[in-house]
Formats: structure tokens, sequence, C-alpha cells
């Protein structure tokens, strides 16, 4: 099916020629045409969900984008979704936007199956990493395009624009073209152009992956006033650990077309469930071991560096003595002093192998008995003690910040 074949003399009174013909080229999979368009199935829906995913695939070929995927994000949230390349993060976006179609379960917006709603009917808009803004037009007509598609009296769409620009500070750009402005204000000018149309739900496709790390890190915390602001469900897709701890209010975490766990940024932070959370989100230390008992209210695990006392372990799952088990403790986590004669309970003797000074941190690689660990100490905490490599050092991990995961 071939849609928009041409638009010519569409922006008279901009006196903006569109360019020459052009054609955009979308696969329909199953039997829907635009002759075929239904009012999406409506449900007595909690209002409190934006989004409903119920048992979502998608293959391509013999490879299984999303397995069963099951999600529901609440409305006005700010909700990440959060993975390495290839997880499925922007297949299951695509998914919601109406640009790709499930083989199997259902997507409902707002209360309503999506399943028979074409893209542009569904109450959705998308910021792309690539922010798609027309070449032709100038600032406020990009802004304007989506208003101007829907026949918004000329009076409304100057008071959304102009309230739109003056929101995301381009106010002062409205006559430049996209190859005037920088990386930073292309992606504000895309945000703009999404949010003018008043979306219940925006789509955020690693918006900021192109932008240098400084103006990342301002983007980022204006994204989050911003949404706070407009009251919008955003649903951001990223690689970004750091960007989905920072704004979010909830994170899905996906590895290999599932979703292996659901939280707010501290409870997936400080409670992983799995090696792969572990380790995915920030950096962790693992080591194996085994469930001798308890002591009290502590669990002993015996470990290749001597028995460990943790406080916090999964109410699902009481441990059992004689089970296998893996225990993760953060880097920051872990404290170091000079080595002393005494062994308090946690304590490991250490050498440390490699340092790296990073500005306001210090990070230490360590060695105790056959396991290599990292520590991440801050340097104003030091006063001004370093341990250079070969340093003999004392290594407290905390009963309360050991973790047993499930896997």
């Amino acid at each position: 099916m071939h849609i928009g074949q041409g638009w010519p003399g569409f922006f008279p009174e901009a006196d903006l020629p569109c360019p020459s013909p052009f054609v955009v080229t979308v696969e329909v999979r199953g039997e829907l045409r635009k002759d075929e368009e239904r009012p999406g199935e409506s449900r007595a829906s909690d209002p409190a969900w934006a989004i409903e995913l119920e048992r979502v695939a998608r293959r391509f070929g013999e490879v299984s984008a999303l397995d069963q995927v099951s999600l529901a994000v609440r409305s006005g949230e700010f909700f990440s979704l959060l993975g390495p390349s290839g997880c499925g993060k922007t297949t299951l976006l695509r998914l919601i936007a109406g640009l790709d179609l499930p083989d199997a379960g259902s997507v409902w917006i707002g209360g309503r199956d999506m399943a028979r709603i074409p893209p542009h009917r569904r109450p959705v808009n998308t910021v792309f990493q690539s922010y798609a803004l027309f070449p032709h037009l100038d600032v406020w007509h990009n802004i304007a395009f989506g208003l101007r598609m829907k026949g918004v009296p000329r009076a409304e769409q100057a008071e959304r624009v102009g309230r739109i620009m003056e929101m995301v500070q381009v106010s002062n750009l409205a006559r430049r073209k996209p190859h005037q402005l920088s990386g930073g204000q292309r992606q504000r000018v895309a945000l703009a152009r999404a949010i003018v149309n008043e979306p219940q739900v925006l789509l955020l496709d690693e918006p900021l992956g192109a932008l240098d790390l400084k103006l990342r890190q301002q983007l980022q915390s204006e994204l989050h006033d911003l949404q706070k602001r407009l009251g919008i469900t955003f649903l951001y897709v990223t690689h970004d650990q750091d960007e989905a701890l920072s704004m979010s209010d909830r994170i899905a975490v996906m590895n290999h077309g599932h979703i292996v766990q659901v939280g707010d940024s501290e409870s997936i932070y400080e409670s992983p469930r799995t090696r792969f959370v572990a380790q995915f989100l920030g950096s962790c230390n693992l080591i194996d071991g085994t469930i001798d008992g308890r002591e009290g209210e502590a669990i002993v695990v015996r470990t290749a560096v001597g028995p460990l006392r943790l406080t916090s372990h999964p109410a699902a799952s009481p441990p059992v003595p004689g089970q296998r088990c893996t225990l993760a403790v953060r880097p920051e986590k872990v404290s170091l002093a000079p080595r002393n004669g005494h062994l308090a309970a946690n304590t490991l003797h250490a050498v440390v192998r490699d340092q790296v000074y990073s500005g306001a941190e210090t990070q230490y690689l360590l060695s105790a008995a056959d396991w290599s660990f990292r520590v991440c100490a801050l340097n104003a905490g030091l006063n001004g003690r370093k341990y250079p490599p070969g340093s003999p050092v004392s290594a407290l991990l905390p009963p309360e910040s050991l973790i047993v995961l499930e896997d």
C-alpha cells in the first residue's frame, strides 16, 4: 500500500513549496485496509492504566523479538523500557504506535483495543532519535504540522504552537530551518511537534542518543520536568541505565524479548532479582556460595572468601540450608580501610590490584583469595587517603547490602 503521493501546495500561506512528490511505503500484515478501518473495541478498563499489553508476541522468521510480553503503564507516568540492543524494546514501542502488528496478544491504549486502529488514529505521538523534521519547513511550521493535518483553526494553532515553543525554549528559533539548528535544538523542536497535538501517550525512542553527554544530561532534566508539568504518559526507550534511573517513575528491564523486572528506580537498583539486572543496571560484584543457616536475624552463606552474613533476602523464597546461591553487592556499598590484624564479620583481607581516578570518585579493583571485586569510593569520603596498587586493605561487605539473586 502506498500513501502520501505528494502534497503540492500544501502550505500556501507559509509560501513554502512542498518538495517533489514522495511516496511513503507501509507494510500491512493481515487483512486491515483503509476501507476496513473500524473503531477499536472498548472495555471497562481501569482508568489508572494508559497502556496495557496482554501476552504480546512478535517474530521475525526464526527470531522471537517479543515473547508473551504483558505490561501495564499508569496514566501520567514516566515509564522507561531499558535493555541492550536487540532486546525487543523498540519493537514493543512500534507495536504500541501501530507501526507494526503483533503476531499474538493485544495492545490497549486508554481502554481501547488497538487491533484495528491505524497509526494516525491512535492517541499517541512518537519522538525519534533521528528527529524526523521536515527540512523545507521552519521551526514554527514543523511544530504546527500535525495541527494543520487535523484541521485545527489557525487562531488555535498559533496559541498552541506559541505556548509549546515557549515551554521547550525554542521561541527565538521560529523562522529557522532544521539545518540551521544544533542537535539539542532539533530535539526540542521534535519534542514540541509531538506534544503540541496533546496525545494521551508520548512514545520516545532513544531521543537523546545522538547528543553529547553534557547536553544529554541537561535535556534529561528538562524532559523529566516537562513530563510532570504536562501530565502526559511518557513511554521512553533507552539502553542508558543512568538515563532511565534519573528520569523514570518506573522501569521495565528487558532481555531477549522478555520483561525480566519491573519497578521504580530505587527498587530495581537496590534489589535486582537476577544476574542480568544486577550487572546491566550499573556495576555489581557477584560471588557464588551455599546457604549455611541462620544466626539470629542473619543468613550465613559459605563462600570462597569465607562465611558472609546478610540481613536481606527475597521473602518469596526462604533460604534453605545447603542451597546454592549467588550473592550481589554494589561497589559503592563496600568500605575500605587499612588492613589490621582483627577481622570483623563480613570483613575481608584484600589487595588492591588497580585504581582509576575519575574526579569525584576512585574505582578500585581488589582481590581476596580467588575472588576479584570492585569498590567505588567517593574521594571526599577518603579524607585524602589513597590505596595504590599493591596496598593491603580490609574490605567490609555490609550485611544489609548483600543480596541473594534468584538465578
